[in-house]
């Protein structure tokens, strides 16, 4: 009895494995797929670049004026799961992404995947990222291609067991990576979409505002509720209209803050907004608007805890 009651539990613990092995295989974009990309226009680009905040994070740490082109990674990001620091994105061949494709910078966009089939680790924005548009991840690639090549490699990732196995990002995206838009807007409406697309996609606002389960995964339930900072060291603000949140500004206010810095409050965004505010600022005011209106009907929800 003892024997056969260990081979069924060993039988049982193999298919789990293989269960969550194929399961857990990345998954990425096809031929078909890949075909349908448009060619990219750096100049169009250069808008994505800054909406996306692309060198928030992979320019050096308080790089200013034209060093923010200089995408050398090595921002680091400490949480619970151990420390994660930004990559080199320049196009130089043996430290950034010289020898990527098209097809590489996409996969690495749409599917957090890497260009040998290892998942990236969700703090690289992808769960925001698949939502863009084919157009605009070729666009933004064709900027990337024409900046500085940096030969300085970052840093690797510091984290530690389990979290180091990649391979278990594949369930990790089976429960928390979804492609659709969190917030329904009237499909007439273009300012709305327009606004939801920056603020759920290119400006990745839920990766800060939006509160996280134990996994790392976000609460959709407390959408742009706020939080306590992944890194522990500061509380990620409410940005619904709730009176938690950002419920006494109005459009006018939230797009002008996007613009100036400045809230109707007249305090000054600080830490990281103040990056983001910066990239905002480069925007066209139709898309600060856009931000505006959209913020200003997704529900409202009480602050997190």
């Amino acid at each position: 009895m003892f024997n056969r009651i260990t081979l069924v539990l060993f039988c049982a613990a193999v298919l789990g494995a293989a269960l969550a092995w194929v399961l857990s295989a990345p998954k990425m974009l096809s031929d078909q797929a890949i075909a349908q990309f448009p060619a990219g226009d750096a100049a169009s680009g250069e808008l994505v670049f800054w909406a996306g905040g692309c060198a928030s994070c992979h320019a050096k740490p308080k790089a200013q004026g034209d060093e923010k082109l200089k995408l050398a990674g090595g921002a680091e990001f400490d949480t619970p799961f151990g420390v994660f620091v930004a990559p080199n994105i320049s196009p130089d061949d043996q430290a950034g992404l010289g020898k990527w494709s098209l097809r590489d910078f996409a996969n690495a966009m749409t599917h957090g995947v890497r260009p040998d089939g290892a998942h990236y680790y969700p703090a690289f924005p992808y769960p925001s990222y698949n939502k863009m548009t084919a157009k605009d991840v070729a666009d933004l690639w064709a900027f990337l291609t024409t900046l500085p090549n940096i030969a300085e490699s970052a840093p690797a990732h510091r984290v530690g067991f389990p979290f180091n196995i990649r391979r278990t990002l594949g369930l990790w995206k089976l429960l928390f990576l979804r492609e659709e838009m969190v917030v329904e807007v009237p499909a007439t409406n273009a300012v709305l979409q327009r606004g939801r697309y920056l603020v759920e996609a290119l400006g990745h606002c839920a990766a800060c505002h939006t509160p996280r389960n134990i996994l790392g995964g976000p609460k959709f339930d407390a959408w742009l509720a706020g939080g306590p900072s992944p890194e522990g060291k500061s509380k990620i603000p409410n940005i619904t209209p709730h009176h938690d949140g950002i419920g006494g500004w109005t459009e006018t206010d939230i797009a002008y803050s996007l613009e100036s810095g400045f809230t109707p409050e007249f305090d000054t965004f600080g830490s990281t907004m103040a990056d983001v505010q910066e990239n905002m600022a480069r925007l066209p005011a139709t898309d600060r608007e856009a931000i505006a209106a959209y913020l200003k009907i997704i529900p409202s929800v009480a602050s997190s805890p």
